[in-house]
């Protein structure tokens, strides 16, 4: 018996060592494979602080050798930033807001309200994931103009209130939820309305987050529909006004250029920090319940 037991110790100790090996070299791996990905940013970064004639400096330097802070006052010196910035920020936290309202209220319909036609209605919304933005942006032109809308920002922001694949996100969170909640909720006396605020909006937060950084996101980096609808110089946001850094012919400062790419990370950045605890929440519950 004490044999044996010495043998089962000694399988112990063995399977440990090989689990710690193992960990370490995954962990290792990781490592390498993260300061992979970081090293074209962390060049982004250096060479916003470098000279721009040590732009293309062979071999490539990740760290800058002289710190030229020029470059950043010169972004704000050529071209309008801070308006870009706010013009984005406003109509990413717009959409934003009207998504977090309009999707999770659509999403708890069709999750939750049992109506003549759900199901087929929600497969002919869903089709909306299937065409390409490309497809519809001259319709929405032509409305726009109609509307008077041209070189608004109401251009970017109405048709961003509806987010198809966000309410599909929020809807199978929704689907995930016992409806044993909802009946409790109707017994005592509530309204759907009050359900829909204080019971099921709030356990489907996690995905509502998910989809609303996603949002938000697409539509800090979008290039080609502000520059369909917007003119005036003024109004233009983040992605299409970085264009004029680079001068008409692309010869603009490769250091500034990249200092105003820099500067155009922290906000979603930010607000990626904010999000990303709620994002494996919101993925693992979105893939529930179909």
């Amino acid at each position: 018996m004490e044999v044996s037991y010495q043998q089962m110790l000694g399988t112990a100790k063995r399977t440990r060592k090989r689990i710690g090996l193992g960990r370490i070299v995954l962990d290792g791996s990781l490592l390498i494979l993260s300061f992979l990905m970081l090293v074209p940013f962390l060049w982004i970064i250096a060479t916003s602080l470098r000279l721009p004639k040590d732009s293309f400096s062979l071999p490539p330097a990740i760290f800058p050798t002289a710190w030229h802070i020029s470059n950043y006052a010169e972004v704000f010196a050529k071209v309008p930033f801070v308006d870009f910035i706010s013009n984005s920020l406003k109509i990413c936290v717009i959409i934003v807001i009207g998504h977090i309202f309009i999707s999770s209220m659509a999403a708890f319909a069709f999750s939750r309200i049992a109506f003549p036609g759900r199901n087929v209605l929600f497969l002919i919304f869903l089709s909306g994931l299937m065409i390409p933005g490309q497809v519809t942006i001259i319709p929405q032109f032509i409305m726009m103009s109609k509307l008077g809308l041209i070189d608004s920002h109401l251009a970017l922001i109405l048709p961003g209130l509806i987010n198809p694949f966000g309410i599909f996100m929020i809807r199978q969170t929704m689907m995930s939820i016992s409806f044993s909640f909802d009946e409790a909720a109707y017994m005592d006396g509530a309204s759907r309305l009050w359900v829909f605020l204080k019971i099921i909006f709030p356990m489907s937060f996690p995905a509502v987050v998910v989809t609303s950084v996603i949002s938000f996101i697409a539509h800090w980096n979008d290039f080609f529909r502000p520059l369909i609808f917007l003119n005036s110089f003024e109004k233009m946001t983040l992605p299409i006004g970085m264009t004029a850094l680079t001068g008409a012919f692309g010869t603009g400062n490769l250091s500034a250029i990249l200092a105003g790419v820099t500067l155009s990370l922290i906000v979603p950045l930010l607000f990626y920090i904010f999000g990303q605890k709620y994002l494996l929440d919101g993925m693992t519950a979105g893939g529930l319940k179909v």
